[in-house]
C-alpha cells in the first residue's frame, strides 16, 4: 500500500497510466481538481488501483499471447539445460530476451546438429518475449509451408501473408525438413522476402547455409534467401553432445544388470 504524500514522480505515474486507458482529459485534469478539492489524500490510493488494472490487463495480454503463440508449454529458460550449451549462446539468448532486436526487425539464425537444444532454446526465447508483451507464434516450417500453399492455391496468400505479419517474431523450427518442391520453396521465400527488415524471424536449421541449396534447389534463390536472413541477424552456433543420444545412453545403461546389482 502506498502511503505518506503524493510526490512529482506518482503523479507522473498517474498520468501515464490515464493516458495509457486512453482517458487524456482525466489525465490532465485529475491531480489539480482532486487537490483543489481538498482530496488529494486519496490520490495515491487511485494510483495504486490504477498500478493494480495494469497488472491485471497485462496478466491476460500474456494469456492470449500465449495461447496465440503455439509455444511448445514448459519450453521456457527455467527448464533449458544451459550447462549442455556454448556460454556465448546461453549469454545472448538471454540478452536477445529483453526484445530490442524485434524493434530493428533483426533475425536470429540457430546452427547445430540434431539434439543440440535449438528447438528448446528458441522456444525460451519466445516465451521470454510473450512475457514482455510481444507477439510470438511458433512453428515447424514445413507446417507452415503447406497452410501458405493452400492458401496461395486458393487465391488467398496475401491475406494469410498479413495475417503473420501481425506477429512481432515468426519462431520457423527445422526449416531443413522442407519438402523441397518448386511451389513449397516459392512461398517459403515469398514469406522471408515479406518480413524482410520489417519484422523478425528466428529459424534453426540443421544445415548450415552451404547446405541451404537442398533447400531451395536454384543457386539464385538460396543465394538471395540467405543475403535477406543475414543482413539483418545473430547467429547462434548450437555445438556439444547430443542430448537425445546421451539419454538413450543413460537408459541403455540403467537396463544393463550389473553385477553388484542383478535386474529385479
Amino acid at each position: 500500500m502506498t502511503t505518506g504524500p503524493f510526490t512529482p514522480e506518482m503523479s507522473t505515474r498517474l498520468g501515464e497510466l490515464l493516458t495509457r486507458f486512453k482517458l487524456p482529459t482525466v489525465a490532465a485534469e485529475v491531480v489539480q481538481r482532486f487537490t483543489r478539492a481538498g482530496h488529494e489524500a486519496v490520490l495515491p490510493t487511485l494510483l495504486e488501483v490504477l498500478e493494480a488494472e495494469r497488472d491485471e490487463r497485462g496478466q491476460r495480454r500474456c494469456e492470449r499471447l500465449l495461447k496465440a503463440s503455439h509455444l511448445p508449454a514448459g519450453k521456457t529458460f527455467d527448464t533449458l539445460d544451459e550447462s549442455r550449451l556454448p556460454r556465448p549462446v546461453v549469454a545472448r539468448l538471454h540478452e536477445l530476451g529483453n526484445g530490442d532486436f524485434l524493434d530493428r526487425a533483426d533475425n536470429v539464425l540457430c546452427f547445430g546438429l540434431p539434439g543440440r537444444g535449438k528447438s528448446h532454446a528458441a522456444a525460451a526465447l519466445g516465451h521470454a518475449l510473450v512475457q514482455r508483451g510481444r507477439s510470438v507464434l511458433f512453428t515447424p516450417t514445413f507446417r507452415l509451408v503447406q497452410e501458405l500453399l493452400a492458401s496461395k492455391r486458393d487465391l488467398a496468400l496475401p491475406r494469410a501473408l498479413a495475417k503473420l505479419d501481425a506477429f512481432d517474431l515468426l519462431i520457423l523450427d527445422d526449416i531443413g525438413y522442407v519438402q523441397q518442391s518448386a511451389e513449397e520453396v516459392e512461398v517459403l521465400f515469398t514469406l522471408m522476402a515479406e518480413r524482410y527488415e520489417r519484422r523478425s524471424l528466428v529459424i534453426t536449421s540443421n544445415l548450415v547455409f552451404g547446405e541451404w541449396d537442398r533447400i531451395f534447389k536454384n543457386p539464385m534463390t538460396t543465394a538471395a534467401a540467405i543475403d535477406r536472413l543475414v543482413h539483418h541477424s545473430v547467429i547462434l552456433e548450437f555445438n556439444g553432445k547430443s542430448r537425445r543420444a546421451d539419454e538413450a545412453h543413460q537408459r541403455a545403461r540403467g537396463a544393463d544388470p550389473s553385477p553388484e546389482s542383478p535386474a529385479s
